[in-house]
């Protein structure tokens, strides 16, 4: 029975309503994937179909100025597979085994990777060496992938660590010069878009584009992997000898400012870097530029510089000494407490006198002194182009908290903060004619297609050519004669001065030890080298005349040697003939 005509028409139309309304929803929800989703479907089923691959650029070599390679690139391989490509278990069994050698690790850690659930390629090993890498490749193994990577390798270690600095997993600089030079050695990465099957292989036959990378540039840098292992080696026997805390030296070339040489410790391992552990950080700064210290009787050859451009004094003015002297409600001593009764400003320098260096200040009045401070470059970065360099600490009669006595301690490099860079470029001005350069440390940009030479650049004059030969010869009686005499090397005219310097802390000075710097040039004739020695906190002897002195030394007698230059009457033999 099919019932009354009334219930029929009642049920059609209800089935009918149903049908209208599920054939409405089904409408809207088409229009919804076809029109408002749209964009969202097309870029998944694009990038199911499609991969896109970022190709790196070759990252540029790092080399000394003799051409030796201290930072190199070489091409590896990152092996990915994808869980649930292989068509069987046997086949997925008979890939690991493939690889397991070729990897150097147990098949069935391989095996497991490819069993696992899920879509999302697993990284098995990265940075596989390069023979091993193409011969995965070309086995075509199925749900395996070879992607090109790249690893950053130092060929002589550790050396100059600090100021090359290092790379992440992403062969992106991090510190040093890889970081401070990161776009000129980077290049520009290239793209690789290819159709892929549902296991994320290339179609072969398929549609591949490539746009190639832009290697990065080679840069050649100042500094020379001799002289660079003749400090470190130095500043290394140096620490263990005096058991200090650390230590910076530099080497420079003073006509030019160039830097031939630059160690400092603590410093850190570049084959075994560990960026996980935090107490590591402190470690990858260079000291050389970024700390700073109060640079004792070093800082005199600023004071007296001043004072003789000025024409307040010359080598022989005379001045007394009675060992200490109150001014401005302090007391100032010499070194040794000693009185050196009448004595001229070359002795000045010689018995490196603070009564002295206090007595020319007050003579010079602070304008003239603090004028001569900022035009040596003190209070602000030398420029040397790498990231993190500290401008040092000046407190002028401007500033507040300034008071007389900062005049007279701060000739004698008490109370005013530098860096070891911009000690040496100050000392390096008195020995270039008085002409200040602007440090630096990168020589040369070559790139596949331009070559950039990085020129020395004079910042300034600080005092005059006459002014510069009368210091040089006050420094060599300094060397020669004075308290920088275990820094002589015989048969050379070298120039310097010592520095002894306490330690500042809270509300005055720690106990705990001294800082012993030496600063000085050679030969005096044509000063081809400065050097700076900073010797932290030596246990056996505070003094820098017989720890950072005899370190000037034997820098010096090799350097000599190194660069072929003849003693002076050899020298001045040759100058005749």
């Amino acid at each position: 029975m099919l019932g009354p005509p009334e219930k029929r028409s009642w049920r059609l139309a209800a089935l009918a309503l149903v049908l209208c309304g599920s054939t409405i929803a089904l409408i809207l929800r088409l229009a919804q994937l076809q029109i408002a989703q749209y964009e969202e479907y097309r870029q998944q089923a694009q990038d199911e179909h499609w991969s896109r691959q970022s190709i790196l650029a070759h990252r540029g070599r790092i080399k000394d100025a003799t051409g030796y390679t201290l930072a190199s690139t070489i091409t590896v391989y990152d092996v990915f597979v994808h869980p649930n490509a292989s068509p069987s278990p046997k086949s997925a069994t008979n890939t690991a085994r493939t690889l397991a050698p070729l990897l150097d690790m147990p098949a069935e850690e391989i095996l497991g990777a490819l069993s696992k659930p899920g879509e999302e390629a697993i990284l098995v090993k990265a940075g596989v060496c390069y023979d091993s890498g193409k011969k995965i490749a070309e086995l075509r193994l199925p749900g395996v992938q070879c992607v090109e990577a790249s690893k950053r390798l130092y060929p002589e270690g550790n050396l100059g660590a600090p100021l090359l600095g290092f790379v992440g997993k992403d062969n992106w600089g991090l510190t040093g010069i890889e970081a401070d030079f990161n776009q000129e050695l980077a290049g520009v990465a290239g793209t690789l878009v290819f159709e892929q099957d549902s296991t994320g292989m290339p179609i072969p036959l398929g549609f591949r584009q490539m746009t190639p990378p832009k290697d990065g540039a080679d840069l050649v840098l100042t500094i020379q992997r001799y002289i660079q292992t003749l400090v470190e080696r130095e500043l290394d026997k140096a620490i263990k000898k005096h058991k200090a805390s650390g230590g910076t030296i530099i080497v420079m070339e003073p006509k030019t400012g160039a830097i031939l040489g630059m160690a400092s410790q603590p410093t850190f391992d570049l084959t075994k870097l560990d960026l996980r552990d935090s107490a590591d950080m402190e470690l990858y700064r260079n000291r050389a530029i970024t700390d700073m210290y109060e640079p004792g009787s070093i800082f005199k050859i600023v004071t007296i510089s001043a004072a003789l451009e000025e024409k307040k004094v010359n080598p022989k003015t005379t001045y007394q000494c009675g060992g200490r002297v109150y001014k401005y409600g302090a007391t100032i001593s010499t070194w040794n407490y000693a009185a050196h009764g009448q004595e001229t400003i070359t002795d000045l320098l010689k018995n490196s006198c603070n009564v002295g260096a206090a007595w020319v200040a007050d003579l010079l009045g602070k304008e003239k002194l603090y004028e001569y401070i900022k035009r040596f470059g003190f209070g602000q970065p030398t420029s040397i182009g790498l990231e993190g360099e500290s401008g040092g600490k000046v407190r002028t009669p401007t500033d507040e908290g300034w008071t007389p006595i900062d005049l007279l301690t701060n000739a004698f490099g008490q109370g005013i903060s530098v860096t070891p860079m911009q000690m040496i470029t100050a000392v390096s001005a008195v020995a270039n004619g008085g002409l200040l350069m602007r440090p630096y440390v990168v020589k040369e940009a070559i790139s596949p297609k331009e070559r950039h030479v990085f020129e020395p650049v004079v910042v300034r004059r600080v005092i005059s050519a006459e002014t510069s030969r009368t210091m040089t010869d006050m420094l060599r009686q300094v060397v020669e004669e004075g308290g920088g005499k275990p820094a002589e090397v015989p048969g050379y005219h070298l120039a310097g001065k010592t520095g002894t310097a306490d330690i500042p802390q809270a509300g005055g000075y720690t106990s705990k030890g001294t800082i012993a710097g030496f600063c000085g040039y050679g030969p005096v004739e044509d000063p081809r080298f400065a050097i700076l020695v900073k010797i932290d906190q030596p246990k056996d002897t505070p003094w820098a005349g017989e720890v950072a002195a005899p370190i000037f030394k034997s820098i010096a007698q090799q350097l000599l040697t190194y660069m072929k230059i003849p003693p002076a009457s050899a020298a001045v033999a040759q100058q005749r003939n």
